[in-house]
């Protein structure tokens, strides 16, 4: 499939966002890994609490973090695919290793010993006046996903060297160690031909780190996915409203990294809704991601990720 005719079919359309047939490619993921406790409190509104509050509703713990949520999803898609992240050495270690056996995803964490596993807790409010409630995601601070190294990274170099996509994110650039690994992981990985691509997160992350520290990595990015109105606070301009907005913020973002990266760019009313791949004197293609009303929002940015990724390895 050529970039034209990927044009007139977009990755939501094919590959989709239901896995594929044919599992090809090989990927690997470097992020965060934690045990998460979700609960939905469908009940509650946070803006309406005042006092301590007791609240039955549906939770669960699951072994979570930006790696494995990506690695996932990447599993019904990617022939191969692998998980570099550290971890402590408690009892939630064996039980990580165990549901990454069972995604058939292949285990390259590196293990700190005499560290607890990293926790994260996201609650959902009640939604209310047809917009979705409300998510508070609590991220333990000090955990060893923090501390990953450059020397992690160099461990397990062939693996990158062998992958065809490495897939990093920003919560990594806000720990100055977990920072200098992801820029070698993506060295190594360009010097080897893969691709790398980078999620431009938090959402806030203009509010945590300044231009200069994301530069680095957009740099060395060959496809970059972010909501728009993340990548346009970072430049100082106005978050864009509609499809026309986004489009006057390609000129930016082009000025902004040297090469001809792939921008995968998310918007609409909950920065969601919409697409935009862009590529510099190449492709232009915008499309509808899928998700709206009845469509579950945890996990789908992922879903879309993943699935536009096997179609770029597809077309280009």
């Amino acid at each position: 499939m050529d970039i034209a005719a990927a044009s007139a079919r977009p990755p939501v359309q094919w590959p989709g966002l239901d896995g594929v047939a044919e599992r090809r490619f090989t990927m690997v993921v470097v992020g965060d890994v934690r045990i998460e406790v979700r609960a939905e409190l469908p009940a509650v509104r946070f803006a309406e609490l005042t006092a301590d509050r007791l609240a039955y509703a549906p939770a669960r713990a699951i072994v979570a973090g930006t790696a494995v949520n990506l690695a996932r999803r990447a599993a019904g898609y990617f022939g191969h695919v692998a998980v570099l992240g550290r971890v402590g050495d408690d009892d939630f270690t064996p039980v990580i290793r165990r549901e990454l056996r069972r995604l058939g995803v292949r285990d390259l964490l590196r293990v700190e010993h005499g560290a607890a596993n990293g926790v994260a807790v996201m609650l959902r409010d009640r939604a209310a006046g047809g917009e979705p409630g409300v998510r508070l995601l609590i991220a333990e601070e000090d955990a060893p996903d923090r501390r990953l190294s450059a020397s992690d990274v160099r461990h397990v170099s062939a693996a990158i060297g062998h992958a065809d996509v490495l897939c990093v994110d920003g919560y990594a650039l806000l720990s100055p160690v977990s920072r200098a690994a992801l820029r070698e992981a993506a060295a190594i990985a360009r010097q080897a031909g893969a691709q790398v691509v980078f999620d431009v997160v938090p959402h806030d992350i203009d509010a945590r780190l300044p231009v200069a520290e994301v530069l680095p990595m957009l740099s060395l990015a060959d496809v970059v996915i972010s909501e728009a109105p993340t990548l346009a606070r970072l430049l100082g301009q106005v978050p864009p409203v509609g499809a026309d907005a986004v489009r006057e913020l390609l000129p930016s973002l082009d000025r902004l990294v040297p090469g001809r990266p792939l921008w995968l760019l998310r918007f609409g009313e909950s920065s969601l809704e919409c697409a935009l791949a862009h590529q510099r004197d190449g492709l232009l293609l915008e499309y509808p991601t899928g998700y709206g009303d009845g469509v579950e929002r945890a996990g789908f940015g992922d879903r879309l990720a993943v699935a536009e990724l096997y179609w770029w390895l597809s077309v280009r």
